[in-house]
C-alpha cells in the first residue's frame, strides 16, 4: 500500500536539487527485513552529531519491527540505487494520529530533496490509511528541518499543549491536521 504520488518520475526537478553528475534516482519504499541496521545507522548519525543518543532512542532503534511496526506504525526507507540514504517512521498515537519520528537523511546526501520526498511520502501514506493528524517533536537547533516541516503544513504547538516528551532534546512541537 504505497502512495503513488511520489515516484521520481512525478517529482518535478527543482534547481539546486542536483549535486552534479549522474546520481541514482531516489526511491522510497516501506521498511523490509534487513533494513534494521540502516535505520539504526541513519538515525544514530544525526542524533550523535547534534545531541546525545538517549535511552528512548536505543529502545526504538534496537528493535524497529517490535517497537514501531508491530505496534501499528510504519517505517519508510529512501534509497539512492541500492544505498539507504534516508528514513522516516510513523509511530501510532491515539486512533487516527501518528507521530512522525526518526526522520534522517545521510549527511553526504543532503541537498538533494530527499528529506522532502520522505516527508511527503510519509504524509501521503498517513492520509491514505485514514490518519487525521501527524505530530512531531524536534529541536530549535534543527532550523532546516523545522523549515521543511512548516513548508509542508506542520504548525507549531505550545509545549503546554503536549504530553511531556521522553526526549530531553525536544523543545519544538508541531502538528499537521490531515
Amino acid at each position: 500500500m504505497e502512495p503513488s504520488v511520489h515516484s521520481d518520475s512525478q517529482t518535478p526537478h527543482l534547481p539546486g536539487n542536483d549535486l552534479g553528475g549522474n546520481l541514482p534516482e531516489i526511491h522510497i519504499r516501506p521498511f523490509a527485513a534487513g533494513d534494521e541496521s540502516a535505520f539504526w545507522e541513519l538515525n544514530e548519525a544525526w542524533i550523535a552529531k547534534y545531541f546525545t543518543i538517549e535511552e528512548p532512542d536505543r529502545v526504538v532503534l534496537s528493535d524497529p519491527v517490535g517497537n514501531i511496526i508491530a505496534a501499528g506504525g510504519h517505517i519508510f526507507m529512501a534509497f539512492a540505487g541500492t544505498v539507504p540514504v534516508g528514513c522516516c517512521a510513523l509511530l501510532p498515537m491515539e486512533p487516527g494520529s501518528f507521530e512522525l519520528a526518526k526522520m534522517a537523511v545521510k549527511e553526504d546526501q543532503r541537498g538533494r530533496g530527499i528529506g522532502r520526498k520522505v516527508l511527503e511520502y510519509a504524509t501521503a501514506y498517513a492520509r491514505k490509511i485514514g490518519a487525521n493528524r501527524l505530530y512531531l517533536e524536534t529541536n530549535r537547533k534543527l532550523a532546516n528541518a523545522i523549515h521543511l516541516y512548516e513548508s509542508v503544513g506542520f504548525e507549531h504547538v505550545s509545549p503546554e499543549q503536549v504530553i511531556p516528551s521522553p526526549y530531553a532534546r525536544a523543545n519544538v512541537f508541531m502538528e499537521m491536521k490531515l
